[in-house]
């Protein structure tokens, strides 16, 4: 069960939808060192060191909406919110540009 999950609809295609997610998972892997890849329609990350350590979930792609589901570690759950939070923004954000 995630720990943190949010859905967004979107007018992209599944085509751009997945553009964006991938997009998305490219700058995560830069700046948090998360490890991901496709299985396919959903992106699977972990991560395996920095400070989003031992986090891990999905982002399932659909031709009308995204999912992000993530499982926290107990250290992390205490960030939950502040988490949660960059996550609709991000989201928000890829779904925007």
């Amino acid at each position: 069960m995630a720990d943190i999950s949010i859905s967004r609809n979107h007018a992209l295609g599944k085509d751009v939808a997945r553009q964006k997610a991938e997009s998305l998972a490219t700058k995560l892997q830069d700046k948090l060192g998360i490890e991901w890849s496709w299985k396919a329609d959903a992106i699977h990350f972990e991560a395996k060191g920095g400070v989003a350590k031992g986090a891990k979930g999905t982002v399932a792609v659909t031709d009308s909406t995204i999912k992000v589901e993530v499982g926290l570690t107990f250290a992390l759950k205490l960030m939950k919110g502040t988490i949660e939070s960059k996550i609709n923004d991000k989201l928000d954000e890829a779904l925007r540009s």
